[in-house]
């Protein structure tokens, strides 16, 4: 396949990347929708996302993390760093069962923290290297191309690979949260039986936006990969 098309369409960007990005055009739509949804549904033990967030805590054995209020609309992360849960203005107080399915994967991740898990502690430790190649591959494509440089064109491409490993672990790390959270659930009566889907639903449509960030960031890397590769052929 060619490289450029007719007009100097980058057809390696059309028929990769494109596909991945509505994918994950998708995929955002799929869990605001979801959540949303599921946000108007009241579980009927009354139970807020930060106290849900407290009974896997409680579950797992998980002591001295603190579950904190901010601002935002899905802005619910924890911070390893300080070994803090932090749930949205729509999370926190809420007992709507997207809350505590939302609540309770983050809760997953401090359990994560809490026992190990080995791919959120290579994730952590793989940090600083990816912000360098999400933050310095194009830059350095773009000034291997202008200065003819494959020394540069084939460190932008190493750089741009980093950020996609990052995304590759991202993805078991937030199955998992998702996982524990749920077990937590099921096993500690949080949610009533027919309440439980309804937070499995919001659980598996966040989980697809990370299997559309990696699909991007993998054809990202293919593209690339097919187009200097192909230079170098040519040359």
């Amino acid at each position: 396949m060619p490289y450029f098309g007719y007009y100097g369409i980058d057809m390696y960007y059309i028929v990769l990347v494109v596909p991945c990005i509505i994918l994950a055009f998708w995929a955002q739509s799929k869990v605001k929708s979801t959540f949303n949804q599921y946000s108007q549904v009241f579980n009927r033990r009354g139970l807020s996302g930060a106290q849900a967030a407290d009974a896997v805590l409680r579950a797992n054995g998980v002591s001295g993390v603190r579950i904190e209020r901010v601002s935002g609309r899905l802005t619910d992360h924890f911070d390893p760093r300080s070994n803090v849960i932090r749930l949205s203005d729509a999370v926190y107080d809420s007992t709507s069962v997207a809350s505590v399915g939302v609540a309770a994967h983050e809760a997953g991740h401090a359990v994560q923290h809490a026992v190990g898990y080995f791919p959120i502690r290579l994730r952590s430790a793989i940090i600083p290297l990816t912000q360098f190649g999400s933050t310095m591959a194009f830059p350095l494509i773009i000034a291997g191309i202008f200065l003819n440089s494959e020394v540069f064109i084939n460190i932008g491409i190493l750089a741009f690979a980093l950020s996609t490993v990052f995304q590759l672990v991202t993805l078991p790390v937030e199955l998992d949260a998702s996982r524990r959270a749920l077990a937590a659930i099921r096993e500690r009566n949080l949610l009533y039986e027919d309440e439980y889907p309804m937070a499995k639903k919001t659980l598996t449509a966040a989980a697809m936006t990370y299997v559309a960030a990696l699909a991007v960031s993998l054809a990202q890397l293919l593209r690339l990969l097919l187009i200097f590769g192909g230079r170098r052929r040519d040359d």
